[in-house]
């Protein structure tokens, strides 16, 4: 069902582009200037786009442990911008356009394949998915607005003052609707995580880069009809500037995970936990929060602390057999998690990952949701790995309902049960040592 949903999208975009490009063929391109002006501006959005490399991944083809938004969200947003401002363009210097939604469509699809020909030749091209959802929100954009404009029916209703900003910013808020909506529906075929959770972060997406989108192509559009094809340029620079900036962004964050990631591998190296454990727990531990309902920072979070959970063993002594802590009485599990919260503090990882290492160990009703999250996918990985339990993964799971009274909250064991039934420990358990 999931592959037909992605095989549904990508149909409609193609149609879609194919109408846009037969009617443009059949009766020519209206005002090429200013098509071509709107084109070198998508290109260079598209030129421009962002490339932080593969998301790192927990384990072998498990859930990717770095955050979407930064990855998958609006990779060209000067691109999207100039899309969304062609879509809603009606004047041209105080003089009316005609060209139409579907030569939108065709000018967004040729300007789009032309900026990304360059990131395909170096085996970086964007996915299909982030062209199908271009061609369909331009698509609805266009749709909703050209027709009305183009007959009249929109000034007559509303006039050319605020009441047009209005409706324009109204019509934007649909389109980013709908986006969050295809999105979600892909990223939910392609990773197999719960629709609901997905498109509730989609729209907080929205919120952030997606707004800052949507403004800046009403802005577009709105100078364009003023002062002509001269305010492209001049209100692309903040956007482009953003865009670099956030590209930095992204490049210390990815710095930022890999050295948590380093450092939750000490404990592998001095033999105090079994190879690829912290990864496992922290992939798995993202999959039952996303489960939950968790939002993308809580998910970062959440990962931080799991990759970390085990940090307060380097203080011991004596190791832990087989780095277990899951069956260790609770006064030894909790001093050791105190440990690992002490040490987390110095390593200047946020105040609140710390929280959630020390607390990890105290009974569940204490302990805030994300705790309660690592210690049971921690039990989980203690007792169903390697040779500790006789039954395997589904007795494990069982030990888990066993404690639920104390130790386990029953709603994380659900849904813990729920990603494994989906495939989830298949996909985390398979972590190459190192």
């Amino acid at each position: 069902m999931r592959a037909a949903g992605v095989r549904v999208i990508r149909a409609a975009a193609a149609l879609v582009a194919l109408a846009g490009l037969a009617h443009t063929l059949w009766s020519g391109v209206a005002e090429p200037g200013v098509a071509l002006a709107f084109a070198v501006l998508i290109t260079v959005g598209e030129l421009a786009r962002r490339h932080p490399g593969p998301a790192p991944r927990a384990g072998g083809g498990g859930e990717p442990a770095g955050p979407p938004p930064a990855r998958d969200r609006h990779p060209a947003p000067l691109g999207s911008a100039g899309a969304l401002a062609y879509a809603l363009l009606g004047q041209n210097g105080g003089h009316s356009t005609h060209h139409g939604a579907l030569q939108t469509v065709t000018v967004v699809v040729a300007a789009a394949l032309v900026g990304i020909v360059p990131h395909v030749a170096r085996g970086r091209g964007p996915a299909l998915d982030h062209v199908a959802r271009r061609v369909l929100t331009v698509a609805f954009a266009a749709v909703c607005f050209q027709p009305l404009y183009n007959s009249g029916r929109l000034e007559e209703w509303i006039g050319q003052g605020p009441y047009l900003v209005g409706f324009l910013l109204f019509l934007l808020g649909l389109t980013a609707l709908c986006d969050a909506v295809l999105a979600a529906a892909l990223a939910a075929a392609r990773t197999g995580w719960p629709y609901g959770p997905v498109l509730r972060d989609e729209l907080r997406a929205q919120l952030g880069i997606g707004s800052a989108i949507c403004a800046s192509g009403v802005v577009m559009a709105l100078g364009a009809a003023v002062a002509g094809l001269w305010a492209l340029p001049v209100f692309s620079v903040p956007l482009l500037l953003t865009q670099m900036s956030f590209r930095r962004i992204t490049a210390v964050r990815t710095t930022y995970r890999q050295t948590i990631t380093s450092l939750a591998r000490a404990t592998e190296i001095a033999g105090y936990t079994p190879p690829g454990h912290a990864r496992r727990v922290a992939a798995l531990s993202r999959s039952v929060g996303r489960e939950l309902g968790l939002s993308e920072r809580e998910l970062t979070v959440l990962e931080y602390a799991a990759l970390m959970h085990d940090i307060g063993q380097l203080s011991l002594v004596d190791p832990v057999p087989s780095g277990a802590t899951a069956e260790l009485p609770a006064a030894e599990a909790r001093r050791i998690a105190e440990l690992g919260g002490e040490v987390a503090r110095r390593t200047g990882v946020p105040a609140e990952v710390a929280v959630i290492v020390e607390r990890q160990a105290d009974p569940y009703r204490d302990q805030p949701v994300a705790a309660r999250i690592v210690r049971a996918v921690n039990a989980y990985d203690d007792l169903a790995g390697g040779a500790r339990h006789p039954g395997g993964s589904l007795a494990a799971l069982e030990r888990l309902r066993l404690g639920t009274g104390h130790d386990y909250e029953p709603g994380v064991v659900e849904s813990l049960a729920r990603v494994l039934a989906r495939g989830g420990r298949s996909r985390v358990v398979s972590v190459p040592p190192g």
